[in-house]
């Protein structure tokens, strides 16, 4: 092979306690290429319909990228990937922090883990060298804890990616933590799977030369846009900031949750901002593997009831599911509930979603004092909060249900309780309201995850900014507009779909000059040698898309499911910036099946299978 990248895998069956290596043949890496590219790939193949996401056939995918522990700028996160015990579902979660390079230079692009062992177990990967070894000691630990055991075994060197509490409980909204740096892949409760298989970490070390094709160019090229990147982006509100720098104005355009998301203005929003953060709590910011810009906060609570030691900090969505949406405008509070969750091992945005749920169901007499132990629940006590999330963690009295998430709380609790439950699948929304962009909601319905603002991070340039131009009308950035939604939304997809797949921070768009597809052709031919056109990387990631769609009508998704819940039609906000939109996601959905090639019923064509190659994997479909 002449090109870098080799797709190197370990493949683990816990179940006999067996590790095996596999490689995967340039064609496959060309189509896929890593991250959740490749790791939809593998999902497809080792998975079906019956398989019971938190049984031993269920496969769980750790994911890397060709440029992953290089000098690349902020292409340094990880994936993973398997099917969704909250959703039933495709499942996909992603990670900064530090683990994704250590992998890589421990020797291994990812990880194949499947069956289940006897006991609990954690798995080191140390220059190379692969064993599964007893976790006894470490069940029942939190993800600090657990990281903290690691350095002190390992050394400073050593990054760890585990489970806390909630994942050995197999909580459908748990995390998967990178020990004490806070950062998660928390999405769509990868934590239970990894619990469900009596694995409560991987640590990662090694010093490993991550192989290039035409090294020298390379660094010389990530050396020049890390300078650039890192004096622009880093050096922006959001390096300044974090990714709560907007926040003021999320609240103003309509698009920050509140009181779950039935209130249309909230007075706090200006208490939580990211400016006010930085003049607060904040001692420093927090650098992912590989990252120039900084946007991650580190905090420090002196005084007050919720004082803290120095810790990871929230990011915006935190502030919004577990602030805003909960009425709660108190820095330090929310700070703690962030440190709580991440101990526990829970998703911030699923829990935050899930007790504002449980609040409501509390305010209209659907769930009980004596469901929750004596426990009262009221808008803007972050007592109550703190005492709930602990509750979901422990699965203790109606904890036991909310941690199954808000869709399967609010079956369980009947009545109109369902309607109160903001999600799309089962996948609770994140801090972003449709109402406030119309392409939003078409991102929202059409993920293959369920609702997700990152499968095509198109509000962002919905509400002003810059976004880079594809084959799609200008105007198509009007927020509340519908021309061009389609084609908006789908083409960002395949954009976010190849950035996926490279396991890139898509924060970069912002210092790509608006051009990130000349800027990745140029970083994947000089890591890989393989030459590609923009064409086909875009292409790669329209296949990457339409094969995670494929998946979930494999796993018997309808298009009944596409479509935007109760509360984003039923409640009056009353004021805000989007008080009185209510998006046609129908009309949207019409637009982007005929750009995605599919029928009414969101069925690709057979022509559209062919051109991507996914003819076989449709015929398996019955797809003809």
């Amino acid at each position: 092979m002449t090109y870098g990248y080799m797709g190197s895998y370990v493949r683990i069956n816990l179940t006999k306690n067996e590790i095996s290596f596999q490689t995967f043949p340039e064609e496959v890496l060309r189509k896929y290429i890593g991250g959740t590219g490749l790791g939809t790939r593998i999902l497809f193949d080792e998975t079906e319909i019956h398989t019971d996401p938190l049984g031993p056939e269920n496969v769980l995918i750790y994911n890397t990228g060709p440029l992953v522990g290089t000098k690349a700028p902020n292409f340094g996160r990880y994936h993973v990937v398997t099917k969704s015990p909250l959703t039933g579902r495709y499942a996909e979660a992603n990670s900064g922090g530090k683990f994704g390079p250590a992998l890589r230079k421990a020797g291994y692009d990812g990880l194949i883990l499947f069956g289940k062992a006897e006991n609990p177990v954690y798995i080191s990967i140390d220059n190379g060298k692969v064993e599964i070894k007893d976790a006894a000691h470490l069940w029942g630990k939190d993800t600090y804890e657990v990281g903290d055991w690691m350095k002190t075994e390992y050394g400073k060197s050593a990054v760890c990616s585990c489970i806390g509490i909630a994942g050995e409980k197999m909580s459908k909204i748990a995390s998967i933590m990178d020990g004490r740096d806070g950062r998660a892949a928390a999405r769509c409760g990868v934590g239970a799977v990894m619990g469900s298989k009596n694995l409560k970490a991987i640590v990662a070390r090694g010093d490993k030369e991550v192989p290039l094709y035409d090294k020298d160019r390379f660094n010389a090229t990530s050396k020049e846009w890390s300078v650039k990147i890192a004096q622009s982006v880093g050096k922006g509100v959001l390096g300044l900031y974090g990714t709560s720098c907007g926040l003021e104005g999320t609240e103003v355009m309509g698009d920050l949750p509140i009181k779950n998301w039935g209130a249309g203005n909230f007075e706090g929003a200006k208490k939580i901002s990211g400016p006010v953060m930085a003049d607060t709590i904040l001692t420093k910011r927090y650098y992912c593997g590989q990252c120039v810009i900084g946007c991650g906060r580190v905090v420090e609570v002196k005084e007050g009831k919720y004082q803290l030691e120095e810790n990871a900090g929230p990011e915006y969505e935190t502030l919004g599911t577990l602030g805003a949406n909960l009425m709660i405008d108190d820095l330090a509070a929310i700070s703690t509930f962030n440190v709580l969750c991440n101990r526990y091992g829970l998703d911030t945005i699923s829990a935050g979603c899930t007790i504002s749920f449980a609040i409501e169901a509390y305010e209209k007499g659907l769930l009980k004092k004596e469901d929750l132990g004596g426990l009262s629940l009221a808008w803007g006590d972050p007592d109550c909060v703190i005492e709930l999330i602990r509750k979901i963690a422990e699965r203790e009295d109606f904890g036991t249900w909310l941690a199954e998430g808000s869709r399967i709380a609010a079956e369980k609790l009947g009545g109109i309780a369902p309607q109160l439950a903001v999600h799309v699948g089962g996948l609770e929304f994140p801090a972003h309201d449709p109402r406030g962009a119309n392409g939003l909601g078409l991102q929202y319905i059409t993920s293959p995850r369920g609702a997700c603002h990152l499968s095509s991070f198109t509000h962002d340039f919905e509400y002003g900014g810059d976004g880079p131009m594809l084959n799609f009308p200008a105007n198509a950035f009007d927020r509340f507009g519908y021309e061009g939604k389609g084609a908006l939304v789908s083409q960002y997809q395949d954009l976010m779909a190849l950035f996926d797949s490279l396991t890139g921070c898509k924060f970069v768009l912002f210092g790509f000059d608006g051009k990130p597809l000349e800027k990745i052709k140029m970083f994947v031919d000089l890591a890989t040698g393989w030459n590609v056109s923009e064409e086909e990387l875009m292409e790669t990631g329209e296949r990457i898309m339409n094969l995670k769609h494929l998946y979930n009508l494999k796993c018997g998704w309808t298009a009944e499911e596409a479509k935007l819940p109760y509360k984003m039609y039923g409640v009056t906000r009353g004021t805000g910036g989007a008080a009185d939109n209510i998006p046609n996601v129908g009309l949207m959905l019409t637009q982007y099946n005929n750009i995605r090639g599919r029928d009414a019923h969101c069925i690709p064509t057979r022509e559209t299978l062919e051109r991507l190659d996914l003819e076989k994997e449709g015929l398996e479909l019955n797809i003809k």
